[in-house]
């Protein structure tokens, strides 16, 4: 059965990007990247690095910033043909999206985005994200989850059809919407020629003061173009590390893992 997911093919051309700017400020060591955080003696971007070359990416971008030289230099050590797109400022997800803008510039197909900072997911759970995604024809999917306590995540805003509305993020969420247990993961897949359109769009008027990515689902939502949806079957899979307590914790989850026989 794993083999399958392994040679999935895709209907059309995948590209990959993967957001890997970050200064990880609550991991308290400022003189490092988030994503070189170790995580059972690698760093933890070599996980999401991976999973991307085992969906089969045709291409894959690295969104780099802080310390980016440390980064790109390890990331050419294990993967020597992944591209690196500059983000000069970190300004939000949907800023760091746009850099990827001229790399892609002549790739028809779909953008995948996946951040560094969570280096859980599994082959089987992007395999069948992108599967609903071709299935359901949307302009973009997003992967969710269902939590008991979704503070601090983005939630999302389903219509009464079910559909996807738009997302919201916890520190712009209004009471009734920090209500919600449905949470945006950070991980999902775009038709390339709508997410660079609606990107044209999006602004930093917002909490944070940063471009998101999540805007652009406002965006096509308001121009009547299908989002999709599909929740995680497992919860710990999207955790992302953003405290050395999370590291901690993903260090379980994989030994966990290992003990079981899953897949890594």
């Amino acid at each position: 059965m794993g083999e399958f997911f392994y040679t999935y093919r895709h209907p059309r051309n995948l590209a990959t990007v993967i957001l890997a700017a970050g200064k990880g400020t609550r991991m308290k060591r400022p003189d490092i990247a988030k994503v070189m955080f170790q995580l059972n003696g690698e760093p933890m971007i070599k996980n999401v690095v991976n999973l991307a070359l085992k969906i089969n990416s045709d291409r894959v971008i690295v969104v780099v910033g802080h310390y980016r030289d440390v980064v790109m230099e390890y990331v050419k050590s294990i993967a020597p043909l992944v591209e690196f797109a500059i983000q000069e400022e970190q300004l939000g997800t949907g800023h760091a999206v746009m850099q990827t803008e001229g790399l892609l510039k002549n790739f028809n197909g779909d953008v995948l985005v996946l951040s560094g900072d969570v280096p859980l997911l599994t082959v089987k759970t992007m395999t069948k994200l992108l599967k609903y995604h071709y299935e359901t024809d949307a302009v973009a999917t997003v992967l969710t989850a269902d939590v008991d306590d979704p503070t601090g995540y983005g939630r999302i805003i389903r219509n009464p059809d079910g559909s996807v509305d738009r997302i919201v993020e916890h520190k712009d969420a209004t009471e009734e919407e920090r209500k919600i247990k449905e949470i945006n993961s950070g991980i999902y897949v775009f038709k390339k020629e709508p997410l660079f359109e609606a990107l044209k769009h999006i602004t930093p008027n917002n909490a944070q003061g940063e471009y998101y990515l999540t805007d652009v689902f406002y965006y096509f939502s308001h121009h009547n173009m299908k989002i999709s949806a599909l929740k995680a079957e497992n919860w710990d899979e999207i955790h992302g590390i953003n405290t050395i307590e999370q590291l901690e914790k993903a260090r379980e989850i994989l030994e966990r893992r290992k003990q079981l026989g899953l897949e890594e």
